[in-house]
């Protein structure tokens, strides 16, 4: 037989597992994912906080909380809300970001590329700058965001947008077998156009 107070600390066990899973929107393109909390802690809606995925270092915004899963699958954790010292880092790097846009376009006029360069992202922690291009980025490109990367020592990753406008938002998006494929229809797809009927 359990005592009450057994009981209680069951129920605070419970409930602190349910707080540490929590849905958070990462990167430039909103990738949602379901995020565990190292500390425990059930961040609201809208905090902004420091996660590690499989890229690195990144900040996102809690969207709520996600809930125990009976598969123990996570996109990666949740090190800590955003503090002020962060805010000066990140303060920095967005400096940087733009920086590297501007000089990434330049390079890309003044060498008669046209290929339209979307967003610049860099990671919270600095070793990783992503350039986002629409359509097919040729070798040059590729050398010329290696070159400015290193400018801010990080290491160049290109994606290319029309890539996931050929594909959707993974295998099978928008068929009937993956109900839409993102998440029981196409409505919350940001790119439900480029599904497949």
């Amino acid at each position: 037989m359990i005592s009450e107070n057994e009981g209680k600390e069951t129920i605070l066990i419970q409930q602190t597992a349910i707080g540490r899973h929590h849905f958070v929107r990462v990167s430039v393109l909103g990738h949602v994912g379901r995020f565990t909390s190292v500390d425990a802690i059930a961040y609201g809606r809208g905090m902004r906080v420091i996660c590690r995925t499989s890229r690195g270092l990144e900040v996102g915004e809690i969207l709520g909380p996600a809930g125990e899963s009976e598969v123990n699958d996570s996109d990666g954790s949740i090190v800590r809300g955003v503090t002020v010292e962060d805010n000066l880092l990140l303060a920095r790097l967005e400096r940087n970001r733009q920086e590297a846009f501007a000089a990434c376009e330049q390079e890309l006029s003044h060498r008669g590329i046209h290929i339209p360069l979307l967003e610049v992202e860099q990671l919270f922690d600095g070793g990783s700058l992503y350039f986002y291009f629409l359509g097919d980025v040729p070798e040059e490109v590729a050398e010329l965001t290696n070159r400015l990367a290193e400018t801010y020592n990080a290491a160049a990753g290109i994606s290319q947008f029309s890539d996931l406008l050929e594909t959707g938002c993974g295998p099978g998006c928008g068929t009937e077998e993956k109900a839409g494929g993102c998440g029981g229809s196409c409505a919350g797809c940001s790119i439900a156009k480029a599904c497949k009927k």
